[in-house]
């Protein structure tokens, strides 16, 4: 696993946009020189915010979107277009005004598709496994980007601390008892996350400052499921300052005036 590099921007609107800036970026470079490319979605505010940034940017066209696949990397389990789900945030704020290929949206079913949250899981698993290719050694595919928001207590995606799904090995799991509303959710697993070539994880105020704190540290991801988000290829801490605020200065490269 890649050694986390941190950046840390004014605040939470410039980090929105310097992030948004980046998935574009990184976006056509994985098209250039492979044809298509992959991104796993988060919600949360600043993780929206992005993507409002993305359909907002005069560079969004220099994306193929037919040729990307989205992916999350956990969502409520909740009916379609719910307003607490991840998926609805993202439609509105950017998937339904860019020129996406339907089949590779690849959204977490909701309970009114007749499954259990368990099934669910087993689903998305399944498609994961579907896309997989050879090179990528694994049960899910190497995606390009993975954005990651983090709570104050450290959870990234639906993997709360000290909770069974640190401990699983399938790509996805059903959450039951979540301590975050609605306690039944849809998560990647760990071994997932960490299977993506790039991790970001995307964070603003001062609330957060704690779990940066500790996930930088050499904390477990069992107390702190941020520690061990980390890509494969390069690990990215996206902050604003107050997120910041507890990490020695000498950690953080600051990017905005």
């Amino acid at each position: 696993m890649s050694v986390p590099n941190v950046v840390v921007h004014r605040d939470a609107d410039m980090l929105a946009r310097a992030v948004a800036a980046r998935v574009i970026t990184r976006l056509v470079d994985a098209q250039s020189a492979k044809g298509s490319a992959s991104l796993v979605l988060t919600g949360g505010s600043v993780g929206i915010a992005t993507l409002a940034e993305i359909a907002a940017s005069p560079a969004r066209d220099a994306v193929d979107w037919r040729n990307l696949d989205i992916w999350w990397g956990d969502e409520r389990f909740l009916p379609s277009g719910d307003a607490e789900r991840n998926e609805t945030g993202a439609r509105k704020a950017l998937l339904d005004h860019v020129d996406l290929d339907p089949d590779r949206v690849h959204v977490m079913r909701g309970p009114d598709s007749g499954m259990t949250a368990e099934e669910s899981a087993d689903a998305y698993a399944e498609e994961l496994r579907r896309a997989a290719r050879p090179e990528d050694h694994g049960p899910a595919p190497s995606f390009d980007v993975l954005l990651l928001g983090m709570g104050p207590d450290a959870h990234v995606a639906s993997l709360f601390p000290e909770m069974p799904a640190l401990h699983d090995t399938r790509p996805v799991v059903a959450v039951h008892g979540s301590p975050k509303p609605p306690p039944t959710r849809i998560s990647l697993t760990l071994p997932v996350i960490q299977g993506a070539r790039e991790v970001w994880v995307v964070a603003a105020g001062s609330d957060k400052a704690g779990a940066v704190r500790l996930a930088l540290s050499e904390s477990g991801p069992v107390q702190v499921p941020a520690a061990g988000a980390r890509g494969r290829q390069r690990t990215l801490f996206l902050l604003d300052r107050a997120s910041a605020s507890k990490i020695p200065a000498s950690l953080g490269r600051i990017s905005s005036p």
